[in-house]
């Protein structure tokens, strides 16, 4: 990739996506917003995944505002969805599928409640779990019929594309064997709030390689990633730093070492849409990729295909017994 930073600008190194198809989720703010501006910048249609119409018309407005034209603007569409039930996120992707025939790109990400206390669904199953983890992996199956259709047609380019983070490397010991290890609050560790935070985002990781190597037993030539897209000044870090003691000052300080939203928002969009993950696919394959656009090593328990097993079996058998299918 150049050195330019016009590509956070531009999109320089994102290929052509006219008449191309793409969700994307929490692209009402941050960083999905601006993988939405860059996508639409492209030529991509983009379905952006949101809970409020208001905050998405807010959004685009914002984007028109920074230079977005109206055509492009035009492209971006609103589409209902909730990530803290399961059963929402299942009924996005349904209202979806009633919309469109083909879909070149899934960009799901995750907003966990960083840092944040843990808490329980009415289920009484963690809600970072099913917000990072749980709905995604709903959202997702049920566009894998669509995904899996265009993955069929001559010349298709399909992605799914897992916003992670550097902090999966923070977890120690991980299980995901049981209900009880899923439901964990960490309440006996040193950082509780800090190992929920890394177990989900390993979660990430872990549903993205195990994803990828479905695909490849079946054939199905879709590349899924798990992206870190750098340390980002995000809303959700704004309030965060806001929250602690002198968090003026505490937000002051960070925002002079974190990446801008924009900034933050082209390493996902650019696994999403690159000419270089097109030109080798097979290398990017469940890859786990930093800005912006590199391919590192994720963490050790990241790698063992017996987690991701072990996660993937465990969130079936709660879709069961939830009846979340």
């Amino acid at each position: 990739m150049g050195g330019s930073s016009s590509r956070f600008l531009t999109g320089e190194g994102l290929q052509d996506l006219t008449d191309r198809v793409a969700i994307v989720t929490g692209a009402s703010s941050g960083i999905g917003l601006y993988i939405s501006f860059y996508l639409v910048l492209s030529g991509a249609k983009v379905y952006m995944a949101a809970r409020s119409h208001e905050k998405t018309a807010a959004a685009i407005r914002r984007l028109k505002d920074e230079g977005l034209h109206d055509g492009l603007a035009e492209k971006m569409i609103w589409l209902p969805f909730d990530l803290t039930d399961p059963r929402q996120a299942k009924a996005s992707a349904e209202q979806f599928l009633k919309l469109e025939q083909r879909l070149d790109i899934l960009a799901p990400l995750m907003f966990p409640r960083i840092l944040g206390p843990y808490g329980q669904t009415s289920t009484g199953i963690s809600d970072s779990l099913v917000i990072n983890h749980i709905s995604p992996f709903v959202f997702t199956e049920t566009l894998l019929p669509v995904l899996e259709h265009t993955a069929s047609l001559t010349g298709s380019d399909v992605r799914i594309v897992n916003v992670s983070s550097v902090a999966h490397r923070w977890i120690s010991n991980p299980r995901y064997d049981s209900f009880e290890a899923l439901n964990s609050d960490f309440a006996r560790t040193m950082k509780p709030s800090l190992n929920l935070y890394a177990y989900t985002k390993l979660a990430n990781i872990l549903w993205t390689k195990e994803l990828q190597r479905r695909f490849e037993l079946k054939a199905i030539p879709i590349v899924t990633m798990a992206v870190h897209p750098g340390n980002v000044m995000s809303e959700g870090n704004v309030k965060l730093f806001k929250s602690w003691p002198c968090g003026s000052f505490v937000g002051w300080f960070f925002s002079l070492f974190f990446l801008r939203e924009n900034i933050g928002g082209y390493t996902p969009a650019w696994a999403a849409a690159s000419s270089e993950v097109a030109a080798d696919s097979q290398r990017f394959k469940g890859a786990y990729v930093v800005p912006y656009g590199s391919i590192v090593e994720a963490s050790k328990d990241a790698r063992r295909e017996d987690l991701a097993k072990d996660l993937w079996a465990m969130t079936e058998r709660l879709l069961a017994q939830y009846n979340w299918h």
